[in-house]
């Protein structure tokens, strides 16, 4: 892992986003690119360079000034910090839309993760998260961790991996591998029977154990867990043995597809108390 997109806003689930991944940019020698996106209504987003244009509405151009010199300033201050820290630190400051500076970002700079911090469980919060942080989940080409609070330790010893076992899942396989190596862990395989998803435990432990081995996990647990429904079986299970991380694919349907199967990690991201790893899976059907 080379480079960590933590995007912010400067508000305090983005600190939290902030520090988790500076300590996991030391852990691993990465560097953070702290990323500020100044809102403007466009398709696009791009860099703040020499002058800005104040032709037009002068007052709209003046009060993005502000913003401007304001983000440059307060991207400063948190950099600073994080380098005394004994973090590897770059800044960006975009002109734009918050998801598509930060797709920008992770296509130019080739980011391994990107870390973002979500906000709380309220109507306006949540659709917040569904304005930002679930496109991002849902359309991202590399992990994507996201951190509601800032965790007690950053050391994520216990993971769960909520998984399908889809063949699909072979590049998040090794992301959770990779993850393990890296903390020392221990993975905790899981899979949610819900009434109108049921295997008997039998058939689902052997099934589990078998794509265990395929992955060449070598410290794992294997656990069948019963809820409603299958995000709240993967939160409930996380908190049964206090993870410190979960893990899941998602396959970032959209459209009728996406009405139709919904989307269990961005319901796991909206709602969990813990850390989320996701990453979007290309399908091969």
């Amino acid at each position: 892992m080379k480079k960590i997109l933590v995007p912010t806003d400067f508000s305090k689930s983005a600190q939290n986003a902030i520090d988790v991944a500076s300590d996991i940019a030391k852990k691993g020698s990465a560097e953070v690119i702290l990323l500020h996106v100044v809102e403007e209504a466009a398709g696009s987003s791009f860099n703040i360079e020499g002058e800005v244009d104040i032709s037009g509405n002068w007052e709209d151009k003046l009060f993005t000034m502000k913003l401007i010199e304001r983000g440059k300033k307060q991207l400063a201050k948190v950099a600073e910090e994080l380098k005394q820290a004994g973090a590897k630190v770059r800044t960006e400051l975009r002109l734009g839309t918050p998801f598509h500076g930060m797709r920008t970002i992770i296509t130019d700079y080739k980011v391994d993760l990107v870390v973002m911090g979500t906000a709380g469980h309220s109507k306006l919060e949540e659709m917040i998260i569904g304005t930002n942080t679930e496109k991002v989940v849902r359309h991202a080409q590399c992990p994507v961790l996201t951190v509601h609070k800032k965790p007690a330790k950053t050391e994520f010893k216990n993971i769960v991996y909520a998984t399908s076992m889809s063949k699909d899942e072979e590049v998040f396989s090794k992301i959770i591998r990779r993850t393990q190596t890296l903390y020392n862990s221990t993975v905790h395989l899981v899979r949610v029977n819900t009434p109108g998803n049921f295997q008997r435990d039998a058939v689902v432990k052997k099934y589990m154990q078998d794509f265990a081995k395929k992955l060449r996990l070598e410290n794992y647990t294997i656990n069948v867990f019963n809820d409603l429904s299958e995000e709240e079986g993967i939160i409930y299970f996380a908190d049964s043995i206090d993870a410190d991380l979960i893990g899941m694919a998602t396959h970032g349907r959209t459209g009728f597809a996406h009405v139709l199967a919904g989307s269990i990690a961005e319901d796991v991201v909206s709602h969990a108390k813990r850390p989320v790893l996701t990453y979007v899976t290309k399908s091969r059907s």
